[in-house]
């Protein structure tokens, strides 16, 4: 958890005789003059997060069809000049300790690497024309075995870009190449397309095995690349998990408590998006049981106000003692447990 202090404080740090006279205002100047925190989701940062996801919607799943009618070339040139032009933004405003607007430029570039691979398809032939979803924009919503070299040099290039500007933003687009990839190789080693079962299931797996990677990932790098790890594996999980069908109230109990478990994550972990991803899923099956289950009763909105009053009073309980919870759960957890993730440490 991140404390702000400021000069007050660091003058009483000098009075207390935890700092030496002098050193107060040195370290002051030099907490001035540090680059802007990541993790400081400041008005500016919601501005470059925001612009970025713009481009890569501009560039990605809402490009029109006239983009696909100016030409095989004039498509692999546009695309390559806006990675490179991108990138060399980028590379610049990291130089100049911009590192938030430098790590989201970098991974606006990574988003259109399958534009240009698309391109090249194209032009070389190896593209089927006359495969259904055969458009581009569809990339982001049919899964396609043809899409996989697209799949596989955007996780390439988001590789080499996390070398160049090395931003946690970037992990997103590569672990987005890699779900989908999972679905397209799902359907290349079935041999026909998948069903919409098949598809869920896919999800949840994958979503499962990214959750694991960066729980193990968490707390072994310098800069926090767990953060948009977590969000890509719940996104797959979640997803997939929700999109399910199910006749079974059993099987609906136990999407429950699998969001449960997720907020019960959010505790252990100290990672709010495993607490918001559960709350919508426990708000779900609280949805469906008001809708389908007790449409008739009087008492069961009561039921859910006490419920949700109760929620709000953990919520606030939790985030007085966030710290002394967190560490109170993981002093139960098996050493050989801790270790081998530091995610879990303190």
């Amino acid at each position: 958890m991140t404390e702000r202090f400021d000069a007050k404080d660091l003058a009483n740090a000098v009075s207390a005789g935890i700092l030496q006279p002098g050193q107060d205002r040195a370290l002051l100047e030099f907490l001035r003059r540090r680059p802007q925190q990541q993790g400081q989701f400041q008005l500016a940062n919601v501005a470059f997060y925001f612009g970025g996801l713009l481009i890569m919607g501009a560039m990605g799943w809402l490009l029109t069809e006239a983009w696909m009618r100016i030409g095989d070339w004039a498509l692999l040139a546009v695309a390559g000049l806006y990675i490179a032009v991108l990138t060399g933004f980028a590379l610049t405003l990291q130089r100049r300790g911009q590192i938030v607007p430098a790590g989201v430029l970098a991974a606006v570039a990574v988003s259109i690497v399958p534009l240009a691979v698309f391109a090249v398809e194209l032009l070389i032939g190896w593209w089927p024309m006359g495969e259904a979803q055969g458009e581009y924009h569809t990339y982001y919503t049919y899964v396609q075995a043809s899409w996989l070299w697209m799949e596989a040099a955007t996780v390439l290039a988001g590789l080499l870009m996390l070398r160049l500007v090395p931003f946690p933003f970037i992990v997103m687009p590569i672990a987005l190449a890699l779900w989908f990839m999972s679905m397209d190789l799902s359907e290349w080693l079935y041999g026909d397309a998948l069903t919409w079962a098949q598809r869920e299931q896919v999800s949840v797996w994958f979503g499962l095995a990214v959750l694991v990677a960066f729980v193990v990932i968490d707390g072994r790098t310098r800069r926090d690349y767990a953060e948009w790890g977590y969000l890509a594996g719940l996104l797959a999980l979640w997803c997939g998990l929700t999109s399910m069908n199910s006749d079974s109230e059993v099987n609906k109990a136990l999407y429950c408590l699998i969001n449960l478990a997720l907020m019960g994550f959010a505790v252990l972990l100290r990672r709010p998006v495993f607490m918001v991803f559960g709350a919508l899923g426990v708000a779900a099956y609280l949805g469906y049981l008001s809708y389908e289950v007790f449409a008739d009763s009087l008492l069961f909105p009561v039921v859910l106000t006490l419920i949700g009053l109760a929620a709000i009073g953990l919520g606030l309980a939790y985030q007085k003692r966030q710290e002394q919870l967190s560490a109170a759960v993981r002093a139960r957890l098996p050493h050989w447990l801790l270790q081998a993730m530091p995610a879990l440490r303190d």
